[in-house]
């Protein structure tokens, strides 16, 4: 069992270099199945979830090196198209493997995937557009195994905007006969980071970053080196913690657009926050002001950034509300937050909850019960009084890049133990 082990009561103050994007390396490095030429990526976070999508590429033939954040891979030897069912169920976006599978090899075999237990998320829309580019399904001792002679471009209206859907239908029809087109697509940036990699690997891709998105299938793809985008998600967990702790921070290596609706809020509590270039700064101020928050698909409010918010808003002046749009379980750290002296309530439904800001937060033992409920148990513990043990700690290594070295070079007093 992995642990942090935090002293709270240090201001965030420095600076720090903004990692490559969890949410956005993990497709891109599906797209290494589809092109047999060699292929570099760089800006890779070094994170558990990289590490079991690589583990898979390997079981199914790949070669793999590694150099820090550069990571090279060639899929020329590809034979294999089962995923293993341990690793399948280590992370949610190992399903995203699938349609690259599909795409190539024109037959995948897994089970349902794993992750955090923060909703249902079902893969239903996924298997539904598959079905509708041409592609069988079929069920046999708990493996779903899908198969097809020839991918078909066709039109396809997504019930509500899947990224992982979305990125699944792009990666199965990079060599579909014909035109595919995305109606009511997702048009998160990772998506666009997406279809920015397989553009110059020379696949035809238009209008990714809006809700409609069109593939023209092609014949091959070419060698490409490619940068992975800033993970947005990450430098919000920074910006909050250097605000929940008035500290003052800078954060290199971000795309500040991204983070629009972010940073609005951020300001909106009294935070100084100004841009320049790639870089974020956030002086936090002396007391936080109370706001209301509705998570929505991007270019809305970010689940993934609710769970760290509702830890900042602990220390908030008056009520905060924040409504949760995207996944129906994500309150379930909140009763950890409770255990330090929060005070949260969650509604009938289950999906708002209020938050009344409190002088005192107390340090405890604590667990994490997935990725950014883990990440808000972090920052609670960054702002409160005493020692806090954050438990499970195998949950936050699945999407932060040594957080906490990089909160020992801002000033916490954090440490993380295997027992």
């Amino acid at each position: 069992m992995i642990s942090y082990v935090i002293n709270g009561g240090k201001e965030l103050n420095g600076e720090i270099k903004n990692s490559g994007s969890k949410n956005s390396a993990l497709p891109i490095l599906a797209t290494a199945i589809l092109n047999p030429n060699p292929v570099v990526f760089y800006n890779v976070p070094d994170i558990d979830d990289v590490k079991t999508t690589l583990k898979i590429l390997k079981v199914l033939g790949c070669k793999i090196t590694r150099e820090c954040d550069k990571i090279t891979i060639s899929s020329f030897n590809l034979k294999k198209t089962e995923i293993p069912e341990e690793l399948m169920h280590r992370c949610r976006s190992t399903v995203i493997l699938v349609g690259a599978i599909v795409g190539r090899m024109k037959r995948a075999t897994f089970s349902f995937p794993g992750g955090c237990n923060i909703g249902a998320r079902p893969i239903n829309l996924h298997i539904k557009a598959l079905k509708e580019l041409g592609i069988r399904f079929t069920e046999k001792q708990n493996k779903i195994i899908c198969a097809t002679k020839t991918i078909r471009g066709a039109k396809l209206q997504l019930e509500f905007p899947s990224v992982g859907a979305t990125e699944n239908i792009i990666l199965s029809s990079i060599y579909a006969k014909g035109v595919t087109r995305i109606s009511n697509a997702a048009k998160e940036p990772e998506i666009k980071d997406l279809a920015n990699c397989l553009k110059k690997m020379g696949a035809k891709i238009y209008g990714a970053g809006t809700s409609n998105i069109k593939i023209v299938g092609v014949n091959k793809l070419n060698p490409v080196q490619y940068k992975i985008m800033p993970d947005r998600i990450e430098a919000g967990t920074f910006l909050c913690g250097a605000a929940i702790t008035h500290g003052k921070i800078r954060i290199t290596n971000t795309n500040p657009s991204d983070l629009s609706n972010v940073l609005y809020k951020l300001k909106e509590i009294g935070c100084d926050i100004s841009i320049k270039n790639n870089e974020i700064c956030l002086k936090a101020p002396k007391k936080i002001k109370s706001i209301s928050i509705s998570t929505e698909p991007y270019p809305g409010f970010p689940t993934d950034l609710e769970p760290i918010f509702t830890a900042l808003l602990t220390k908030a002046k008056g009520t905060s509300k924040i409504e949760e749009n995207i996944f129906e379980n994500r309150f379930e750290f909140c009763k950890e937050l409770s255990k330090m002296g929060a005070d949260i309530k969650i509604n009938k439904n289950g999906r708002e909850i209020s938050i009344k800001g409190v002088e005192k937060i107390s340090g405890n033992v604590v667990k994490s019960k997935d990725l950014r409920g883990g990440a808000s148990l972090v920052l609670e513990g960054l702002a409160a009084e005493g020692k806090t043990v954050v438990e499970d700690a195998e949950y936050i290594l699945r999407g932060y890049e040594k957080l906490d070295e990089k909160l020992l070079s801002l000033g916490a007093n954090i440490k993380i133990i295997n027992k």
